[in-house]
């Protein structure tokens, strides 16, 4: 016996890829609704196999249903989830909406699976931002040997995590360089992303951050260890999918580079590709339609007692997003609901 599964936001980038990873990992489902907003209504969306038709979200009646994916934005999520949850559907958000809420489990499997008990309060589960969810998977099985104190984390954020439209704006503005005649100004940007950088990922708060920096923080301390101090600058880069990262740890206990990169082979989700010679480390290209977050350029940082540095890479819109959503139901389905 499957499970009754909805997807909530079927026709965005994150929408489908949800889609793609239930079916690729043949996720026991029973039955399955597809749901978008009403000038989506009727879209056709593919599920292994199949062609299903895109519901309304705004009429669909969430009772019967066993759980929801959702990847529609904060906005719809605010309506519509707390109805799902109501008529006693779990819903597993996307959105940063309820990341912070005392009451709602932020989960990444690898690292904090037994959190998903902690559902039932309000009938939600959180997915950790597509930043936050590859670097945590990293950072957990280090933290458990040497204890971290403190993380400094660069980040290369890939366009896709702006949606349809920032990936067509890297698009059009790549092609209007080519082509002089056609200009392309920044829309979902704030400046041009084509052969360029950007050191602004969501709105600025009053302490000089912005709010994609402030949640890699505030969301690293509540699925590792609220002890760990994390500084973070994102960064916009001219890439379709996979976010990288490069990462500083400082640990209590000294951890060797070597044991380092044994400890992180055998770790849950990491692949490590390591080897210190040309192209010898993982790039965003790689990464793509992969589930692994990759390891590379494993080193010690000899300014600081007990440093390392690696780069992280993975594909936003599989564990940053869709992967992450996914692996949350399996473990809500083998911890809480069993049926599959």
């Amino acid at each position: 016996m499957g499970y009754k599964v909805v997807v909530a936001g079927a026709t965005g980038n994150v929408g489908r890829e949800m889609l793609n990873i239930l079916a690729e990992r043949e996720f026991p489902v029973d039955e399955i609704a597809v749901l978008a907003s009403r000038k989506s209504l009727g879209t056709e969306v593919s599920f292994g196999d199949k062609t299903l038709k895109t519901q309304d979200l705004d009429t669909f009646d969430f009772t019967g249903w066993d759980m929801a994916l959702f990847a529609v934005g904060s906005e719809p999520t605010k309506k519509y989830a707390p109805k799902a949850a109501a008529a006693g559907c779990v819903v597993i958000d996307n959105s940063s909406l309820y990341r912070y809420d005392p009451d709602v489990p932020l989960v990444v499997p690898e690292v904090n699976a037994d959190a998903v008990l902690g559902y039932s309060k309000k009938n939600i589960i959180a997915n950790p931002n597509c930043s936050t969810a590859q670097m945590v998977v990293a950072l957990k099985p280090l933290h458990d040997r040497a204890k971290i104190k403190r993380v400094v984390v660069s980040t290369y954020q890939s366009v896709s995590g702006a949606g349809k439209e920032g990936m067509d704006e890297l698009w059009d503005q790549t092609k209007a360089v080519y082509n002089p005649v056609a200009e392309v100004p920044p829309k979902k940007f704030q400046k041009q992303i084509a052969f360029n950088v950007i050191p602004h990922i969501d709105v600025f708060l009053d302490d000089g951050s912005t709010k994609e920096e402030w949640k890699m923080v505030a969301e690293t301390k509540k699925i590792v260890d609220p002890s760990i101090k994390v500084t973070a600058t994102c960064v916009r880069v001219p890439v379709f999918v996979g976010h990288a990262e490069s990462i500083n740890i400082e640990t209590e206990d000294f951890l060797d580079e070597d044991e380092a990169r044994d400890i992180l082979r055998e770790a849950p989700g990491i692949m490590v590709i390591d080897k210190r010679e040309p192209g010898g480390y993982a790039t965003p290209v790689e990464c793509v339609g992969d589930y692994a977050t990759f390891v590379s350029r494993i080193r010690q940082d000899s300014t600081i007692e007990n440093g390392l540095n690696l780069w992280c890479v993975s594909d936003n819109l599989r564990k940053g997003a869709a992967l992450n959503a996914v692996q949350i139901a399996e473990v809500l389905g083998q911890k809480v609901l069993k049926k599959g």
